[in-house]
C-alpha cells in the first residue's frame, strides 16, 4: 500500500538537517537500528516491518504542499527548503529479513548514506520496525502457548487506531496467527480472514434457536455458533446441537463447524460442552474461545485440560498489553573521514546498556550442525571472515569468562544482514506475508524449547568478535582519558 509518509518525522530531524546544510556537512555515515531488551520478558524477538519501511523509502520526497507547510513554520531558510524539493534517499541499507528471530543489540538495519539522508529517516524507520516487531513477537508468544492450536487475531476494534489495526494484523500473521478478523488487512496482504457472529446477532432474533438456524442457513459450511448469550450449557449448547443435527439431516457437509465461548469459566465450560457435543454425535465439532485471552491464560487453560482447539485473541495481542513499546533505537556507529575511510564512533553513557557498539558491523548466526538449533549469535566487524572448518572461541562481552568453543564440523554459520538498497535503488523484493509467516515458523523451530519459555526463558548468547570487543574497549578507554 503506497502512502506518502515523508513528514512522518520528529521536528528535530529537520532542524538538524538545516544545521548540517548550513555548515555544509554531508559526509557519509553509518547508523544501526537495534533494540536493547526483548519485549514481554521473552527470550527473543521477531523482526517485522521491512516491507513498509521500504515503501516509506521508495516514496520519500517532499511535495509542494510539504514545502509550503514547512515554510509556514518560519523556521527554515529558503535555500534549505529548495534542497528539500529534490531530496531523495541515495544511500545503502542492509536489513535482517522479516520473520527472523533476533536478539538485543543486533543491528536489524544498517544504513549508510549522507548524513542528511541517514538522519532524516530515523523516526519513520523506528516507528515502522518497532511496532510490527513488537506485535509479531507477542503473536509468536501466544501461538507458542496454544501448542499447535490455531490462533485467530480479533483485535481491530481495540487497536490504537487504523494503522495499528491493519499493520498489527499483518505482524500477527508473521508471528504465526492462522487468520485475522481484519478485512482490510486480508485484502492488502492477501492473508486469511475469519469471523462469525456477535451477541447482538443472537439478541436480534426472538429466541436463540431461531438465531442459530438463521445463521446456519446463510453459512451452513462455516457454522460456528456463539453459545453464551443467555446460558451456555442449558440453552446455547442444546440449541447448537439441534441446529447441527438439522444440518446433518439435510446432508450438509459440516466442515469447520462448532461453537464459540466468549465468557465464563472457559476451562469448565469447554469440558462440559465437549461432553454434550460428543454425546450427540458431534465429536468433530470445534470448540473455540475468546474473552480477553493472552498467552498466560491460554497456557493455564491448556494445563487445566480445556477442550478448546481454536483461540480468538484480541485486545491483549493487538496492543501487546503487557509491553507497550519495542524500544528500538537508531545510533551512529561510523562516519567517513576526509580520506573517504569510515571511522568508528561510540556513544558513552552512565547506563551501561546505552553504550553503543562502534564500527560497521554484521551479525553471524551460529547453529549446531546436527540439530540446526541456534548456539549463539556473533556481532562482528563487517570485514571479518570466519571459517566453519576452523575452531572458534566466542565469549560473553560482559561476563568475559563465559566462553564457548566451536569445534569444526559441529557448527554452521550464516550472515543475517542482507542488502535491500544500493545507491538509493531497491535490490530486494519482499516475500508475501504468508511466505514470511512460513519462514518465521522455521526460524522459531531453530530455537531450543528452553528459549521459548513464557517466563524466565533461557538466553541465546549474543557475543562480540574479539576484534570488535577490543575496538569497543579501546574507544571507551580513550573517551575516559
Amino acid at each position: 500500500m503506497s502512502r506518502d509518509l515523508t513528514l512522518l518525522t520528529d521536528l528535530y530531524q529537520l532542524t538538524m538537517m538545516q544545521g548540517y546544510y548550513n555548515y555544509n556537512i554531508n559526509k557519509k555515515v553509518v547508523f544501526d537500528l537495534y533494540y536493547r531488551k526483548n519485549p514481554s520478558g521473552n527470550g527473543y524477538a521477531i523482526c517485522a516491518g521491512l516491507e513498509q519501511a521500504m515503501e516509506y523509502i521508495d516514496n520519500l520526497r517532499f511535495s509542494k504542499e510539504d514545502i509550503d507547510y514547512l515554510r509556514s513554520l518560519d523556521m527554515f531558510e529558503d535555500d534549505f527548503l529548495s534542497y528539500l524539493e529534490t531530496f531523495r534517499f541515495t544511500g545503502d541499507i542492509w536489513a535482517i529479513p522479516e520473520g527472523t528471530v533476533v536478539f538485543p543489540g543486533e543491528p536489524l538495519m544498517r544504513v549508510c548514506a549522507p548524513i542528511l539522508e541517514a538522519q532524516y529517516i530515523e523516526t519513520a524507520l523506528l516507528n515502522i520496525i518497532n511496532h510490527q516487531s513488537l506485535i509479531a513477537t507477542k503473536a509468536a508468544r501466544v501461538v507458542e502457548a496454544a501448542e499447535g492450536d490455531a490462533v485467530l487475531e480479533f483485535g481491530l476494534r481495540r487497536a490504537q487506531g487504523p494503522d495499528a489495526g491493519v499493520y498489527g494484523a499483518r505482524a500477527t500473521m508473521i508471528g504465526g496467527c492462522a487468520a485475522t478478523s481484519n478485512v482490510l488487512a486480508g485484502k492488502l496482504f492477501d492473508v486469511p480472514i475469519s469471523g462469525t457472529q456477535a451477541h447482538s446477532w443472537v439478541m436480534s432474533f426472538d429466541n436463540e434457536l431461531d438465531a442459530f438456524r438463521a445463521y446456519a442457513k446463510v453459512f451452513p459450511n462455516k457454522c460456528i455458533l456463539l453459545v453464551d448469550t443467555y446460558d451456555t450449557l442449558k440453552s446455547g449448547i442444546p440449541n447448537a446441537i439441534k441446529v447441527f443435527d438439522e444440518l446433518k439431516a439435510e446432508g450438509k457437509d459440516l466442515k469447520g463447524y462448532g461453537i464459540r465461548l466468549d465468557s465464563g469459566d472457559l476451562s469448565y465450560l469447554s469440558k462440559e460442552s465437549r461432553k454434550l457435543l460428543d454425546a450427540a454425535g458431534h465429536e468433530e465439532a470445534i470448540i473455540s474461545a475468546s474473552s480477553d485471552l493472552d498467552e498466560y491464560l491460554i497456557a493455564d487453560l491448556k494445563r487445566q485440560g480445556a477442550k478448546i482447539t481454536l483461540w480468538g485473541v484480541g485486545t491483549k495481542l493487538i496492543t501487546s498489553s503487557d509491553c507497550s513499546a519495542f524500544g528500538g533505537v537508531y545510533k551512529l556507529s561510523a562516519e567517513e573521514n576526509e580520506d573517504g575511510e569510515f571511522e568508528p564512533k561510540i556513544k558513552l553513557s552512565n547506563n551501561p546498556a546505552k553504550v553503543t557498539t562502534p564500527g560497521i558491523k554484521k551479525v553471524v548466526r551460529i547453529y549446531d550442525k546436527e540439530s540446526r538449533k541456534i548456539k549463539a549469535d556473533l556481532i562482528a566487524l563487517d570485514h571479518e571472515e570466519f571459517d566453519e572448518n576452523e575452531e572458534l572461541t566466542i565469549f560473553d562481552p560482559i561476563a568475559t569468562w563465559k566462553k564457548m568453543k566451536l569445534i569444526p564440523g559441529k557448527y554452521t554459520m550464516r550472515e543475517l544482514l542482507i542488502p535491500v538498497y544500493k545507491k538509493g535503488e531497491s535490490v530486494y523484493e519482499s516475500p508475501t506475508v504468508m511466505e514470511i509467516k512460513e519462514y518465521c515458523k522455521q526460524e522459531l523451530d531453530s530455537l531450543w524449547c528452553e528459549q521459548k519459555r513464557l517466563i524466565n526463558p533461557a538466553k541465546v548468547p549474543v557475543d562480540l568478535s574479539l576484534e570488535l570487543y577490543n575496538l569497543k574497549q579501546k574507544m571507551i578507554a580513550e573517551c575516559k582519558e
